[in-house]
């Protein structure tokens, strides 16, 4: 199970799919585990009742149904499926209205989707999805295709003065550019950070959920920055100076 996720980790998000469906072939008793670890990038649906799209995952499925957080309604139809309360779902009515504005402001649009549900430590579990998938076509740059998939995950603690959060964020970045000169260039990988913080209630759980994805996504950023393009653009340089910085060879006599 270790080197199964180590594989994953080090796996490309494009590929991850087939690579999780290989390693369930492999391990079929550790099934369970691999699905609830293993982040894959985000796939949306339509929610006919809303006339909206929303995100799937392992957060908001129960068999092979979907709930939608705009219908707070199961797609395909389910009998006896779970729902939050009615006060969480309020919570969660306002954190997707508020999660929407974020996105237009951060990311220029694309597609999020928040869900709640209760915990058994008398707390409650939110999951805030981001589904930045893009197509460049020439606009920014050789820029053709790029996605943002990003996935937080926050555990808060029973409802007391100061709360417990724990925040578990994922990101999964790929891009694509295509030009004459250049050729097509592929970038893709993942990142997960944790982070813990004790805030007072008073600010309102949105609020403090809210503060803390944006300087986790923050740090992400800048941690993808360097990692992959500015290890990438180390590497290339490496391998092929720029014509500028070449030594000069003098003329044979």
């Amino acid at each position: 199970m270790e080197a199964a996720m180590g594989l994953m980790r080090r796996m490309p998000p494009r590929h991850s799919e087939t690579a999780l469906s290989a390693l369930l072939s492999l391990l079929p008793h550790n099934s369970s585990d691999l699905l609830s670890q293993v982040d894959l990038p985000l796939q949306v649906l339509s929610d006919d009742d809303s006339g909206k799209r929303f995100i799937l995952c392992e957060y908001n499925r129960d068999a092979d149904s979907y709930r939608s957080p705009w219908s707070n309604k199961y797609h395909p139809r389910l009998e006896d499926a779970p729902y939050p309360s009615s006060k969480l779902r309020q919570l969660e009515i306002e954190a997707n209205d508020i999660f929407t504005v974020y996105c237009d402001q951060y990311y220029e649009g694309g597609i999020s989707s928040v869900y709640m549900w209760e915990d058994d430590n008398e707390g409650f579990v939110a999951c805030f999805l981001k589904d930045g998938s893009k197509t460049g076509q020439g606009r920014r740059g050789y820029l053709e295709e790029g996605t943002w998939d990003a996935i937080h995950v926050i555990e808060v603690g029973p409802e007391e003065e100061t709360t417990r959060y724990c925040l578990t964020s994922t990101v999964m970045l790929s891009l694509t550019t295509d030009d004459v000169s250049s050729g097509t260039f592929s970038l893709s990988g993942s990142i997960r950070r944790q982070m813990n913080m004790n805030l007072p209630v008073a600010d309102g759980h949105l609020c403090n959920m809210g503060k803390m994805i944006e300087e986790m996504e923050g740090k992400l950023r800048n941690s993808l920055d360097q990692v992959y393009f500015g290890k990438t653009r180390e590497m290339v340089c490496t391998l092929r100076p720029p014509s500028e910085v070449l030594p000069m060879r003098l003329p044979d006599s």
